[in-house]
């Protein structure tokens, strides 16, 4: 009986040790494998998405009229009378300036009285002819100077200048100021026109766009310009008009493109600072990723894919583009997993996903670590 008992006692000694020793060996296997399963990189991805794509381009400029004018006196003379001054609203036909017309009302009515001479002794031979003619033409020329002695506006508009002042001769050449929309008075008038005048009603943008950007841009795209003085104040229009021929300034090329403005808000005025967005592309109701996601190489783009945990370089074709989404027409359907390329300068250990996408691309494509979307 003492030899049974022994014996039982034995066997459950043994079988007591060797649960222990096989509980140890699966806790160093687990241990093990989640140490091993610390050091891998999770990457992070992003799912490919249906939405709507805006590509657009932009340049800077600065606001002015779609239509000025520089006017001049029709004859010579001396400035009776400066009706308006820089800044003034004045409507179409209405009086800027005038000349002393004296002399000028003189000689048209010596021209009339000879005219009618002439209207009186008839055609009937080619020396009365001849006359009446003379005449005539005199008389054109003595009523147009007399017009000319009147500065009258030819359309609604904003008066932007006058370079001369009374006392002055008509083309400023006699110490005449030119005085300016901010009020300013400066040497010599005369060298553009005695006044000068704008239409604040139709105005335009003139923004110069690189050679790429100006390749995407047709007549009549929407644009949408915003105002540097400002913040809040849109207004739209769109492209009326596409310089062929380049300016370039410190070796950056770029073409002139003309903007015009549908509605002009109260508050803008001439010569302001802005930036025009021009709407190039559109897709709607699409497959899109992050534009980051792609990479580009001789003419192909690909994407890397996380297909079963690995990660699959695919080719794509792409569609519209902007800076942040881009429209694929093939290679990625909506809710594949992409895994972003590695920012230059990242670790590839765990700090990766803390410093490197988790601090750069991670917020930029929201993803969270382990195909988060």
């Amino acid at each position: 009986m003492k030899v049974s008992t022994r014996r039982g006692r034995a066997l459950i000694t043994n079988g007591a040790l060797a649960v222990l020793l096989l509980g140890g060996a699966v806790f160093a296997n687990t241990r093990l494998g989640a140490d091993r399963a610390a050091g891998e990189v999770v990457p992070r991805t992003v799912a490919a998405a249906r939405g709507t794509v805006t590509a657009s381009v932009s340049a800077s400029g600065a606001v002015e009229s779609a239509r000025t004018r520089a006017l001049s006196f029709g004859t010579t003379g001396t400035v009776e009378q400066v009706h308006v001054k820089a800044g003034d609203e004045v409507r179409k036909g209405a009086i800027l300036a005038t000349l002393d017309d004296a002399a000028a009302r003189e000689n048209l009515s010596a021209a009339g009285a000879t005219y009618r001479s002439a209207v009186e002794d008839g055609t009937s031979t080619a020396r009365l002819y001849a006359a009446y003619v003379k005449a005539r033409n005199a008389y054109r020329e003595a009523q147009r100077t007399l017009d000319g002695t009147v500065l009258r506006a030819p359309f609604g508009g904003t008066v932007t200048a006058v370079n001369g002042s009374v006392g002055g001769s008509s083309g400023g050449s006699s110490g005449g100021q030119a005085q300016t929309s901010g009020g300013q008075q400066s040497g010599q008038a005369g060298a553009s026109g005695f006044v000068e005048l704008a239409d604040t009603a139709r105005l335009r943008l003139v923004g110069g766009f690189t050679e790429a950007d100006a390749g995407r841009l047709k007549l009549g795209q929407a644009a949408t310009v915003t105002f540097d003085a400002l913040p809040g104040v849109t207004a739209a229009g769109k492209v009326s008009q596409i310089e062929p021929v380049a300016a370039t300034s410190d070796n950056v090329v770029t073409y002139p493109v003309t903007i015009s403005l549908a509605e002009v808000p109260e508050q803008v005025r001439l010569g302001q600072t802005a930036t025009v967005q021009v709407v190039v592309g559109r897709a709607e109701n699409v497959v899109t990723v992050p534009s980051a996601a792609i990479s580009t190489s001789g003419g192909q783009s690909t994407v890397t894919l996380l297909i079963d945990g690995r990660q699959v370089e695919t080719p794509v074709r792409i569609g519209v583009r902007s800076a942040s989404l881009t429209e694929i027409t093939s290679g990625v359907s909506e809710g594949d997993l992409l895994v972003p390329p590695t920012p230059t300068g990242t670790t590839t250990g765990g700090d990766q996903r803390q410093g490197g996408l988790g601090g750069g691309l991670g917020r930029q494509f929201g993803g969270a670590p382990g195909g988060g979307r």
